[in-house]
C-alpha cells in the first residue's frame, strides 16, 4: 500500500568524513572513508541503532564509495533485519556526487562488486554510463536540478513509510533546497523530512522537501568538493 507523501518519513544523511574533505584533493578516484570517518560510521551505528535502524523500511545509498561504506558500517542493523524481509541495500546511481573531478565520479559496477565491503548490496540500478558525467548525470546546474527533482519523485513514489537515504552534501543541498546553497552539512549528519504536499497536490511535480528536525550528527562540517574549489579560487 503506498504512504500518502507528506506522511512518509525520509532520513538524509551525509556520508562520513573521506580522503578528499581532509586533503583537499580532487584527485583521488572515488574518495574512500578516512579511518576517522569509519569511526563516525561506527558512531552514528550506535546514535541510530534504536531509533530508525528500528523502524525504516528502506536503506538506500548513493553508489560511490563513500555512501556506500557509510550505509554499511552506520546502519548494520537495519540492513540485517531488512535482509530478513528480503530486502537489500539499494544503490541508487542517481545520488551520486554533482561535480566532474576523480574524487566525485564513481568506480564501474564490476569493480564495486568485487570489493567484500559491499557484497550483498544490490547494484542491479548501475547502469553502464552512471559514471559518464554526461546528459542525466552532466555536472552542469539545469542537469543537477533536474536530478534532484528526478530523486525527490523517486522517493514520494516508493511504497515505503520511512526511507533512510546515504548521499553527498552537495547532492543532499540540491535536493532539499533546490540548489547548492552550501548550507552546512556535518559528515554522518541525520536530517528527517517529509514531503511538502501529496502528490494530487503538486502541481509542479517538484515533490519537494520540508524539514521535520536534526537526527543526530557524529561529524564536522566538513567542505564538500564545491565548497573546496571555492577555497581554492580565493
Amino acid at each position: 500500500m503506498t504512504v500518502k507523501a507528506t506522511l512518509k518519513r525520509i532520513f538524509l544523511t551525509r556520508h562520513a568524513q573521506a580522503e578528499h574533505n581532509v586533503m583537499s584533493d580532487w584527485s583521488i578516484p572515488d574518495a574512500p572513508l578516512t579511518t576517522l570517518g569509519r569511526q563516525q560510521a561506527a558512531t552514528l551505528h550506535e546514535q541510530t541503532k534504536d531509533t530508525i535502524q528500528k523502524t525504516a523500511e528502506l536503506l538506500v545509498t548513493s553508489a560511490m564509495r563513500r555512501p556506500l561504506s557509510t550505509a554499511v558500517l552506520g546502519f548494520p542493523d537495519l540492513r540485517k533485519r531488512l535482509e530478513a524481509e528480503g530486502k537489500q541495500i539499494l544503490v541508487l546511481p542517481q545520488l551520486q556526487e554533482c561535480a566532474d573531478w576523480p574524487c566525485d565520479t564513481g568506480s564501474p559496477r564490476a569493480v564495486l562488486e568485487d570489493d567484500p565491503e559491499y557484497a550483498g548490496l544490490d547494484f542491479s540500478l548501475l547502469t553502464p554510463d552512471w559514471t559518464s558525467k554526461q546528459g542525466f548525470y552532466a555536472p552542469t546546474d539545469d542537469a543537477l536540478k533536474h536530478r534532484a527533482r528526478w530523486n525527490r519523485r523517486w522517493l514520494r513514489e516508493r511504497p515505503e513509510h520511512q526511507i533512510v537515504v546515504v548521499a553527498h552534501g552537495d547532492c543532499l543541498r540540491y535536493m532539499t533546497q533546490g540548489d547548492n546553497t552550501h548550507e552546512p552539512w556535518a559528515n554522518t549528519e541525520v536530517r528527517e523530512y517529509t514531503f511538502q504536499v501529496d502528490e494530487h497536490e503538486d502541481k509542479h511535480g517538484d515533490a519537494w522537501l520540508v524539514p521535520i528536525e536534526l537526527v543526530t550528527r557524529a561529524g564536522k562540517t566538513e567542505p564538500t568538493t564545491s565548497e573546496l574549489l571555492e577555497m581554492k579560487d580565493r
